[in-house]
């Protein structure tokens, strides 16, 4: 009785560590089918609107080696309610913005505070749990991000066509607050694991100027020219680059990301192909909306619906993945998943205002199906041959570029568009094309990303291996 009285008491925290974190789990989801809406709102481009989730995960990315200084450095709890507190507060001025301006900034200390709080719970869950409960815990953890592609969009879409704008960040506030309260009576403090550990501020500055100058740079490219701003960022991004390489060189296990990782081929082909993945799920993420939008003329709460399928699709794939990953190496999970993707992705370069709903639908049930194979496999795939003591930094390194990958997926894709319909008219047709090059624009990273998967691990054995 007492040991079940124990485990109820450690999944009854588990559960309440999962409801604070359920709106930052949500938020990406709920305000990507309003970005079309947002732009007219505010009378923004569509290349300045996309910031609204760039910024927001690029912040995401920037705030993991933060999170993992602070949940060894102080009170896990603390450190929790503490970034769910930030996040409540920029949900709060994210809904009073007056411009677009003001709620691209705090949509980024939105982003900074969820990437502190993801991270963390995952290391609370693990500490909570111990060896004998990891596997029940983790499945809660899971819920929210297996639903948050179905669930977030239709919210989104709700709060877009019966409410006002601002409830999209207002909604986080009754559930972030009720969270708060169940924290401070029900959760248990969680020590410190190591009160002396010191974050690299120098890699961590090194890391901000090369993420963001890149996709500053990506976003203030013209078609029409004048590409002066475009070239002084990647100047700046390229040597913040050298600079970390050096930094790197001599810091060797004490920087941000040692060099030391890439000596693995399973690592460096990882990273590699986290990085592109981006292109392959949030890039497209952001622009199915926009394109049901703009070129299908549906209202928003259609919209959100019209993405359920590819949500469904990634839900079917999630319980096999890893069980196969584990069978016969991620090279041969992934592979097929970015072909599938690529199918499920294709299509969209070629639909138009009279392509048959069903067959949108069946497009991207498919493309979720391929998209729910891509970022398991290679997470997983990026720690083997690696040193025990090597695998926290690989961590840090994997979440981080993860992120940098999806924020640079979103820019590129919105800046291809928006570039395409540079001085024209608004017509379905202009509309249509512009979307359609951003579509090709993201098959060809898919394309470009099955070269590192070759480079992941393969544990069939080679006189089954067709092709080597």
């Amino acid at each position: 009785m007492k040991k079940d009285k124990s485990i109820k008491e450690i999944m009854s925290i588990a559960w309440i560590l999962v409801f604070g974190a359920l709106p930052p789990m949500l938020d990406t989801t709920i305000v990507n089918i309003a970005v079309n809406d947002l732009a007219k709102i505010f009378s923004a481009s569509f290349s300045s609107t996309q910031w609204i989730v760039t910024g927001y995960t690029l912040a995401l990315g920037i705030a993991v080696p933060f999170s993992g200084w602070l949940i060894r450095k102080y009170d896990g709890k603390k450190i929790f309610m503490g970034a769910l507190g930030v996040f409540l507060a920029a949900s709060l001025l994210c809904g009073l913005s007056w411009d677009m301006n003001s709620l691209i900034t705090f949509r980024i200390f939105q982003g900074f505070a969820s990437g502190i709080m993801i991270p963390t719970l995952t290391a609370l869950v693990v500490q909570l749990a111990g060896n004998d409960n990891i596997g029940r815990l983790m499945s809660i953890v899971g819920i929210p991000i297996v639903f948050a592609p179905i669930i977030g969009p239709v919210i989104g879409g709700l709060i877009m066509q019966y409410s006002s704008w601002h409830w999209l960040f207002f909604v986080n506030l009754p559930i972030g607050a009720i969270a708060l309260l169940m924290m401070h009576w029900k959760l248990p403090n969680f020590k410190a694991i190591d009160k002396s550990a010191k974050l690299d501020w120098i890699g961590v500055f090194l890391l901000v100027m090369m993420s963001g100058m890149f996709i500053f740079g990506v976003t203030e490219i013209k078609a029409s020219g004048a590409n002066s701003i475009a070239v002084l960022s990647f100047a700046l991004a390229s040597i913040s680059l050298v600079i970390y390489l050096f930094y790197g060189w001599k810091k060797k296990d004490l920087a941000l990301i040692p060099l030391e990782l890439f000596k693995s081929k399973n690592f460096s082909a990882s990273f590699i192909s986290l990085f592109l993945a981006g292109f392959a799920t949030n890039g497209p993420m952001l622009l199915f909306p926009m394109f049901f939008r703009n070129v299908r003329a549906l209202n928003v709460i259609t919209s959100a619906l019209w993405l359920i399928p590819q949500g469904i699709g990634m839900l079917v794939t999630r319980p096999i993945i890893g069980k196969m990953t584990d069978k016969i190496g991620a090279r041969f999970v992934v592979l097929p998943s970015i072909i599938i993707t690529i199918m499920g992705t294709l299509p969209f370069a070629f639909f138009d205002s009279d392509t048959a709903y069903w067959i949108i639908w069946l497009t991207l049930f498919l493309r979720g199906i391929g998209v729910g194979g891509i970022t398991v496999p290679i997470m997983s795939d990026s720690y083997v041959g690696l040193k025990n003591t090597q695998v926290p930094a690989a961590s840090v390194a994997t979440r981080i570029i993860q992120n940098i990958g999806a924020a640079s997926g979103s820019a590129i894709l919105a800046t291809v568009v928006s570039n395409s319909l540079n001085m024209k008219e608004g017509t379905i047709a202009n509309l249509t094309i512009a979307y359609h090059m951003g579509f090709i624009t993201s098959l060809i990273f898919m394309l470009i990303s099955i070269i590192p998967t070759f480079f992941l691990t393969n544990k069939i054995r080679k006189d089954a291996i067709l092709f080597k």
